[in-house]
């Protein structure tokens, strides 16, 4: 008898238009050549230039996100101050080389008010940049398929998660955590656990994705995204069975060709799987030391 392959529907889109900060969920998404319309687009650095993110600030966790008709609204959870950040302001802002964990690409200002603005709420001094359609920044190309880009991601334009793996990571801990501990763009339901692990090449309407690498996670995702308090778990756990090459594994990252719109309750339909080692991820059956990875999602 032939294997049935499983059905796998998206069941919940995000997006996190500034680096770090809470993210937004959608109920459909637009796909770009960088990833989801909006899609960590901006981003705050320090007075290098360098990113910041929430885990050396996570007071950045209450700084919520909305996306308005004409841009961005900002607005900090305890206090309800907030500020605009217009999607349209002059092209002639002053640009600079910023720096995202290896890479370096070009960025806009977006204004002193602005700048300001972070700076007391996150009270470390900052200024918030943009990335234009022209800035491209190239994704690692021992993984990722031709010259595929990226915004202010960590490394790839899309992260997928099946519910069904952290369903089951929730069954190994005393309090179950929410999704958005590991920020991924794409939820799906339907399949085993970890079944992203493996899935090569999958397509959503007319648009295809392909995994192309596991995620390494953080720090981050001990650090709860309504209170900015950090604890030891998922990672205690994840360290247990989802360990390889010194990483704790979790989620898939994609890159992708063609554009649309997605939505929940699309259909995903795999073409191939990953059979290459690198994806298969056999469970720890001692203590090793964890060297935890330090990038972000």
């Amino acid at each position: 008898m032939a294997n049935v392959l499983p059905i796998l529907k998206i069941s919940e889109l995000f997006i996190y238009p500034i680096k770090s900060l809470p993210g937004i969920s959608l109920q459909q998404a637009r796909i770009t050549p960088k990833g989801f319309e909006h899609d960590r687009r901006w981003m705050l650095v320090d007075e290098n230039n360098m990113f910041m993110s929430q885990r050396e600030i996570p007071q950045m966790t209450q700084l919520i996100v909305a996306v308005e008709d004409n841009g961005l609204r900002i607005t900090h959870r305890v206090t309800g101050e907030w500020t605009l950040i217009p999607f349209n302001y002059p092209k002639s802002n002053p640009t600079a080389q910023v720096t995202i964990w290896d890479d370096v690409c070009t960025a806009q200002f977006v204004s002193d008010e602005v700048d300001e603005w972070f700076s007391k709420m996150i009270g470390i001094k900052c200024r918030l940049v943009y990335m234009p359609d022209d800035s491209m920044r190239i994704v690692d190309q021992r993984y990722a398929i031709e010259e595929s880009v990226t915004s202010f991601s960590d490394a790839y334009p899309f992260l997928i998660i099946g519910q069904a793996s952290l369903d089951e990571l929730n069954s190994r801990l005393t309090e179950p955590l929410p999704m958005d501990r590991f920020r991924p763009n794409i939820v799906f339901t339907g399949g085993e656990p970890f079944e992203e692990d493996l899935i090569g090449h999958f397509t959503i309407g007319n648009i295809d994705f392909y995994g192309v690498k596991l995620c390494a996670r953080c720090i981050m995702t001990t650090i709860d995204q309504e209170k900015g308090s950090k604890g030891k778990e998922p990672l205690k756990t994840l360290a247990s069975y989802r360990f390889k090459n010194n990483k704790i594994l979790f989620g898939q990252n994609l890159v992708h060709k063609g554009d649309g719109v997605v939505a929940v309750g699309d259909q995903l339909i795999v073409k191939s799987r990953n059979a290459d080692e690198r994806f298969i991820v056999a469970p720890v059956t001692k203590k090793v030391p964890v060297d935890i990875d330090k990038k972000l999602v």
